[in-house]
């Protein structure tokens, strides 16, 4: 492959947010796009105008930089083959949509939507598959002229082959072919003048010099109609490939009835940026090795299209916890710190001391599977009063043994300069010498007593937290009780 030609797009439509799938798709194009030196270039399919949404095209801008995924080429950084939105390029599109017509490889069609709904309801009352039944493909150029001149609504679309296959090489798949049979004289421009996705894609590929084509798998049943345009034009073909379908782990096609399905969702519950898109890597391709954890730029080193595959890709919210995780793990105190205070905020809690707020995130830190875990963990540090989460947890400090401990601690507690986490361990060794009481026995009372609960971070994380005065309170407003 001659590295100067590699030239890919990820062409979304702007109609909401970025859906994990479109990160997906737009990440293998990048990865391919510069493993082979290549340029990734956006470019916007907004000719469907009635699912426009306002502010959806800034948004997949602002979350593809989020993500790290520069383009060499697009809607807000130029380039040599803009524009790069489709609804800029309606006259482009007319002259090719008129080529088309001239070589008897496109007839306009003047049915209304009436009769096409009749022909369509008929069809499948009689079990076929509905499509266009070609009542107008065959249309004199007089007829033709008389309708157009007459200002009737109509339609351009596709003069399909009625016989034979059309066959393609799927860089993924191997050869793909379909029958002529069982495709449709697809619409190639609206009544309203806009292209569809077909014909807009095809002469925007062509003419920005595209050579791969990477998108998702529902996209392979349009692929013969394309092929057909690139030959109908006299053009070469790009290569294609057509990546799996994401799967919830049901197996069913990956859904926001089952869950998040937007990549802003995951950002704003705290998964961090290079997760993302460690985790979406691995969907569908393996880099042939049991490592699982890669930066981009070893993603880059590593994709090929060759290591994707057909099957699809199970979206396994736990594996992203994990990974999540593992990237939490690599943060400075002071970075999660500063990452986890809008959450804390945004739950009503004080973190105007930051110094205090460094060591309640410390304390939790290794629970986080994504930010906005933390606020599960940290009532403990905010509540001024200990309450007993349920009766297991009132019922520990009740036992004589737990009297004996707590006392044992006051009195040492009292001795001492400070409380932290440095000298919590000699504390608590001096109340198992002086008590005889070990294990859960030693240890249990004081994390109720602090906390009211039986679970949480460790015991020496608590006490920097709270320092000696308010340990020595929190454990006589438990006694007095």
């Amino acid at each position: 492959m001659n590295n100067d030609t590699v030239r890919v797009r990820f062409a979304p439509s702007p109609t909401g947010y970025l859906h994990v799938g479109g990160l997906r798709t737009a990440l293998f194009n990048y990865l391919f796009a510069k493993h082979n030196n290549g340029k990734f270039i956006l470019r916007i399919e907004d000719t469907d105008q009635n699912r426009f949404v306002e502010g959806a095209l800034e948004n997949l801008i602002k979350t593809l930089k989020i993500m790290g995924l520069s383009y060499d080429e697009g809607v807000d950084v130029g380039g040599d083959f803009g524009p790069y939105v489709q609804s800029e390029r309606k006259e482009i599109y007319k002259k090719y949509a008129d080529e088309l017509i001239e070589k008897k490889q496109a007839y306009y069609c003047f049915c209304s939507p009436e009769r096409l709904e009749e022909v369509r309801q008929r069809q499948i009352a009689e079990k076929k598959p509905p499509m266009y039944d070609r009542h107008c493909r065959e249309l004199s150029d007089e007829e033709v002229k008389e309708k157009l001149n007459s200002g009737i609504p109509h339609v351009i679309r596709m003069k399909i082959p009625l016989l034979g296959d059309v066959t393609f090489t799927d860089l993924i798949r191997g050869e793909v072919s379909f029958s002529c049979k069982i495709l449709d004289d697809q619409i190639l421009v609206k009544s309203d003048g806009f292209p569809t996705y077909h014909l807009a894609n095809v002469v925007d590929d062509h003419l920005m010099k595209i050579s791969h084509i990477i998108r998702g798998e529902e996209w392979l049943p349009s692929t013969p109609k394309h092929v057909l345009l690139y030959k109908a034009f006299g053009w070469n073909s790009p290569m294609f490939a057509h990546l799996p379908l994401l799967l919830n782990p049901d197996r069913t096609k990956l859904s926001k009835r089952q869950g998040d399905v937007a990549v802003e969702d995951y950002l704003a519950k705290g998964y961090l940026p290079e997760a993302i898109i460690n985790f979406v890597a691995l969907l569908g391709w393996n880099p042939g090795s049991e490592k699982e954890i890669f930066s981009l730029d070893e993603l880059i080193e590593k994709f090929s299209i060759d290591r994707v595959q057909k099957a699809g890709a199970i979206f396994d919210i736990n594996k992203l916890n994990w990974m999540n995780a593992h990237y939490l793990r690599s943060l400075s105190d002071e970075e999660i710190t500063n990452l986890c205070i809008p959450y804390l905020k945004q739950k009503g809690y004080d973190v105007s001391d930051y110094e205090k707020t460094i060591k309640i995130v410390i304390a939790v830190r290794t629970h986080l599977n994504y930010l906005a875990e933390v606020v599960n963990y940290v009532d403990i540090f905010f509540n001024k009063e200990v309450v007993f989460e349920n009766e297991e947890a009132s019922s520990v400090i009740k036992t004589n043994s737990a009297k004996v401990v707590l006392n044992e601690l006051l009195n040492i507690l009292k001795l001492e300069e400070s409380v932290n986490k440095d000298n919590f361990k000699n504390i608590m060794k001096k109340v198992q010498t002086n008590t005889g009481l070990k294990g859960k026995d030693l240890f249990m009372p004081v994390r109720v007593a602090l906390t009211g609960k039986t679970h949480g971070p460790e015991l020496p994380l608590i006490v920097d937290v709270f320092g000696k005065e308010e340990c020595i309170r929190r454990i006589l407003s438990v006694k007095n009780n």
